[in-house]
Parts: structure tokens; sequence; C-alpha cells
């Protein structure tokens, strides 16, 4: 399978599962390389986009050239660099935070950008880092790639919330535009939509729709405690969904979604995927049970959903290296549980052929740590209108061999020829 070389190239850095590769797509961009350093996030992006090349690849000891040669990237233009680098956002008071090690891929992804030399670049990231001392890692950020006139930022940087881009998840991220200085600076996306409130009120009716709410998102789909074979796989057949909204509907891919430009998948229409069962006790049910919704169950600190209201942010949990935990599970609205991973996914914006690792601690983690699909399709197509590029409709194609969506960790290291182990074996069960 090869890259669509009529649509603008994209690359990924810091990809995870793709979320944001996800959004580039769907906005007309052609997801030409991704790097993700952990391989089993990389193994699950590399099923979801198996046209491109995914790097299992620290991005601090990579470079632009190898990303150009070891894709089918080669010496055409890159159109557009994006990613989320994790940091600390710790500002040092008296020195530069960019030369705290806890920064530096913030650095690596400047570098990066620097060596590609995209048209245009994107980065996101917390929206904590826009308040107070914080703000020293953004303005460094932008001191950084300024410094040779290369490169442009568009100012003052926005905090965009995804909620005003149509995702019924209260998720705000800051949003770092920047242009090369031959080509037009892109302007942050007029919102699209009127938010609901995550306990459910709705505001008075103003110039834009309002945005789908939660039982928009998952009302249509099966119970997963219906299935007994959802307790031991990620997936069961033979299922009937409930009618859909207009969100729903698009997500499924039964309605037709306008401003989607990515490249279709196939989806059994009677499969229900991603969608591994949490057993609880009796003593949660009950409690869950007789939580209000739109409001936080006692014991747990879990939110129960309201069905007409927003989903709070989705979080990812710790990685193995600092102890595994679980990040807290929203409660469904209706039924007395937490959420799948798939209820998850479509208050993410994700389609329902987009498909996570088996495991539902792996699962939540990919979707805690994306961006909402249609919040990186708007700044993406915001882009492409900059530089007067009208984007196309991709062409049907498969998805990559299920076997990457069930690696272990050491199984992923394998996979991508990795002879050092860079992701800590997990010392915890967690479901």
């Amino acid at each position: 399978m090869s890259i669509d070389f009529s649509r603008p190239l994209a690359v990924d850095l810091f990809a995870g599962a793709g979320g944001l590769s996800l959004g580039l797509e769907q906005a007309g961009y052609e997801i030409a390389a991704a790097v993700e350093y952990d391989p089993i996030h990389a193994a699950v992006h590399e099923f979801n986009f198996p046209y491109g090349k995914t790097f299992a690849a620290d991005c601090s000891k990579i470079t632009g050239e190898q990303i150009r040669q070891e894709s089918e990237i080669g010496d055409r233009e890159i159109h557009l660099v994006a990613g989320g680098p994790p940091c600390q956002g710790i500002s040092m008071m008296g020195k530069r935070a960019l030369d705290d090690p806890r920064n530096a891929l913030l650095k690596e992804f400047v570098r990066l950008t620097l060596e590609l030399e995209p048209r245009y670049f994107l980065m996101e990231n917390v929206a904590g880092l826009m308040v107070g001392g914080h703000r020293q890692l953004i303005d460094e950020v932008v001191e950084m790639v300024q410094a040779d006139g290369k490169y442009r930022v568009l100012t003052p940087i926005r905090v965009l919330s995804a909620a005003e881009y149509g995702t019924p998840q209260a998720r705000k991220r800051v949003i770092v535009l920047g242009a090369r200085s031959d080509v037009e600076l892109p302007e942050y996306p007029s919102p699209t939509a009127t938010p609901r409130t995550i306990k459910g009120s709705i505001p008075k009716a103003g110039a834009r729709p309002l945005g789908p709410s939660v039982l928009d998102a998952i009302g249509d789909l099966p119970d997963a405690d219906a299935f007994e074979g959802l307790l031991h796989e990620d997936q069961v057949g033979g299922v009937r969904y409930k009618k859909p909204s207009t969100y729903a509907a698009q997500l499924r891919g039964i309605e037709e979604d306008s401003e989607d430009f990515s490249h279709p998948r196939p989806l059994a229409s009677t499969k229900l995927t991603s969608s591994a069962r949490t057993v609880h006790t009796r003593k949660s049910i009950d409690r869950f049970a007789a939580t209000t919704p739109g409001t936080t169950e006692a014991v747990s600190r879990f939110l129960r959903l309201h069905p007409d209201g927003l989903s709070n942010t989705l979080r990812a949990g710790t990685a193995s290296d600092r102890g595994a935990y679980t990040a807290p599970r929203p409660i469904h609205p209706v039924h007395p549980r937490v959420i799948t991973v798939r209820e998850a996914a479509r208050l993410h914006g994700y389609p329902d052929w987009f498909r996570f690792h088996v495991t539902k601690w792996n699962g939540f983690r990919q979707i805690g740590n994306s961006v909402p699909a249609r919040l990186g399709r708007a700044v993406a197509a915001s882009i492409l209108a900059a530089d007067s590029v009208s984007p196309s409709k991709g062409e049907p194609i498969p998805l990559g061999s299920e076997h990457l969506l069930g690696l272990t960790a050491g199984q992923a290291h394998e996979h991508f020829g990795l002879t050092e182990r860079v992701i800590p074996q997990r010392d915890r069960q967690v479901s």
C-alpha cells in the first residue's frame, strides 16, 4: 500500500495510537510518517494507518533525514509537521525551562520541525502550559523556532476547547501554529458548536448549533454487559445497534460527514469492537446505580455521565514506570458500570473502524493521551485553507493486521526490531 501523493503530506511526532493523525487525515492530509516511542502504541498506529511509515522510535534519537529516507517521503515537500511532545511544564525561576531535562522533548519537536522544513507546523499540549509560570515553556519554544527567521508563529497563542468543535467532551488543549516565512500564517478555526455542560444543562440558543451530547455519542451502542464473550475478548459479532444520532451515524460510517476527507476503512455493521467488559462488585454496582447523572459517586469519585451533557476530560492514567495506574473512568449514564473503550472512543470522536489495543489499560491510555479528532481536523483544515489547498476525499483502504492490536510489550519490541527495551515491564495487574 502506497501513499497518495496527490494529497498534502503530514508527519505526526509523538503520535500515540493516532488521534491527531486521524484529525489531520480527516482534514485532507496524508499521514506519510509518524513517530511514537511506545512500540505497543506504534503498533496500533500502524494498524489504523497502514499506508504510511510508523516509526517506533525516540524523537530525541531520530533525525529528519531518517524520517524522509526511511519512509516514502524522500525529497518531497512536507506540508505539515504536527505533534504533542510530553513535558513537565515546570518553570524554573531565573533559568531556561527548556534546559530542564524533563522538558527536553519540546526542544526535540522544534529540532525535527526545523530539519524537516515543512510549510507549517502544529504543536499541541496541555492547557495548563498557558497558566502562570508554565507559560515560560511556550515562550521559549516560540523563541527557539523563530530564532533564525525561517518560521513565524501565530500570536496570540490560544487554548481551544474540543467541545466547541463538535466533540461531546470537556477537553482543552493549547495549540501553537507556525508557518515557514515564505507562506501565509494560518488562523485559528472559529468554533462550530455551542457546547453543553457536564451536568446536562443546555445553554441558550445561539448562532452556532448545539454540540452533541453523551447520549448522542453512545446511546446507539449495545450494552457490553449483555455479551458473555466480552469478558474474555474485546470484540463480539452478531450485535444489533439502536437508532443513531447524526454524530453516531457518522462515526459508524452510515451517514456522510461532508467535512471528513479521510480514507474510508472497512467496518462490519454487526460487530462491536474495543468493548471488553469491566467486572464490578455488587457494592460498586449498587453505588453506581444510585448516583445521579452529572454528579460524582462518593466512594470511587467517578463522574456519572449525564445523558444530555458532556463527558469530563478522559485521562490516560500513568505509564508502566510510574505504577501503571488506571485513570478514573466515567460511569455510564444508563448502565451501572464504567464506560468501555469504544464508548470512550465515541466521546473522543473516533470512528468505529478505529481500533485500540485489546487490553483496557492500553486502550484507555491511547484515548486519554490523544487529541479529539474533530479538534485536530478543525485546526488542520484552517492550515490548508491558509495555503489555498482544497482537500480531496481519500480512496478506500484496508486496515492493518489485527495481530498488531494484541501484541505484548516484548512482541511489540520484536515487531519493530528494537534491540533495547524502551518500555518497562508492568509490575501490577490493571483491568
